[in-house]
């Protein structure tokens, strides 16, 4: 009598039983793999943001800061190397083009590839970017200009070749001209002579750590190069790049790695505070990728400025894939870009949600 009595209070309880229906205490049993799967997974997803924020901070604080030197600076040295008048070939006739982006994840792989739909054109791909090149002779030529009596060793009178074994020969530099000459030599034979070697009449290249003053530097060797600079809100730059997975970029190779909220978004505000360095009448013009996701460019005018010829729809015809997998990013990602790209997205007309 009582087992049927407890049966009876189930059913008026829970209803009548249907046919084929689990019983409630069966159920319960059945959910708890269930329920142990989703806790693990919750855990889990707790872990990682813990370890995430903590990764974060600690980078942000060990976070090296690159001293770039100022676009002044660079032409006070320049000045005095080469005041001479320029040679009327070589670099006169060269016209690269530079396209020059604030850091990675910022379509300037896109750009890339939207610009060489011109097969006369030929752009390298961060050629030893992570070595630094350019930063490091724009870095070392702003040095020269605190250079203690600079022109007094440049060997410009020709009679001093012929007293060589009874003069004061210690220091004794070939005039700052033939500097330039020989760095602009290395570019050449490095860049521009492969790229006519395999039918290309124009050559360039795409770069995302260099900002004004290494353009600057490109602009003295070759006054007629072209410039295309390209940035994107750091927010989505961060995201795009977290969440590929990426950790193993620098701005150079082994010093100045760029694997954290913090790193990135000092070198994007470096790169884009820059900019307001250059002169109103620097050959350059600058694109938002927003504007370029969302058709805004105007492809004729920027073909016409450039020189070449653009077929755009070839290269966005053919879709690359996107790694970000997140909507937003964390609080602690948000608080270290706002904090560290605060100047440079004022600057240019970045809010966290976009452009103003």
């Amino acid at each position: 009598m009582a087992k049927k009595f407890v049966d009876r209070e189930q059913e008026v309880c829970d209803g009548p039983a249907r046919p084929g229906a689990v019983p409630a205490s069966a159920a319960a049993q059945s959910d708890k793999p269930v329920i142990g799967v989703r806790r693990k997974l919750l855990s889990e997803l707790a872990g990682r943001v813990r370890r995430n924020f903590a990764r974060e901070l600690w980078d942000w604080a060990r976070c090296k800061r690159v001293a770039a030197p100022s676009v002044k600076q660079l032409c006070e040295t320049m000045a005095t190397l080469d005041a001479s008048e320029r040679d009327s070939e070589g670099s006169e006739t060269e016209t690269p083009i530079f396209l020059l982006a604030a850091g990675w994840r910022s379509g300037s792989t896109l750009l890339q590839r939207i610009l060489v739909t011109d097969p006369r054109l030929l752009l390298w791909g961060e050629p030893l970017g992570e070595m630094a090149l350019v930063s490091g002779m724009a870095g070392m030529l702003t040095r020269l200009s605190t250079f203690p009596s600079l022109a007094e060793r440049w060997a410009e009178k020709k009679e001093l070749f012929s007293s060589l074994a009874t003069s004061w020969i210690a220091s004794l530099y070939p005039p700052g001209k033939d500097l330039r000459l020989g760095l602009l030599a290395l570019f050449d034979q490095w860049l521009g002579q492969p790229a006519r070697e395999r039918g290309f009449e124009r050559w360039g290249f795409k770069e995302v750590r260099l900002g004004a003053t290494e353009a600057t530097l490109l602009h003295w060797l070759y006054p007629k190069a072209k410039f295309v600079l390209l940035v994107r809100n750091p927010y989505d730059c961060y995201r795009s790049l977290s969440d590929s997975g990426w950790h193993h970029l620098y701005h150079s190779r082994p010093d100045i790695r760029v694997d954290s909220a913090a790193g990135l978004a000092r070198h994007w505000n470096r790169i884009a505070l820059s900019w307001s360095e250059l002169p109103p009448n620097f050959p350059a013009i600058r694109i938002k990728y927003e504007d370029l996701m969302a058709g805004r460019v105007d492809f004729r005018e920027l073909e016409s400025w450039l020189g070449i010829e653009i077929r755009e729809t070839v290269a966005l015809s053919q879709f690359v894939g996107s790694t970000a997998r997140r909507h937003h990013l964390g609080w602690c990602e948000r608080l270290i870009i706002s904090r560290e790209a605060e100047a440079g997205m004022r600057a240019l007309g970045y809010t966290e949600g976009g452009l103003k």
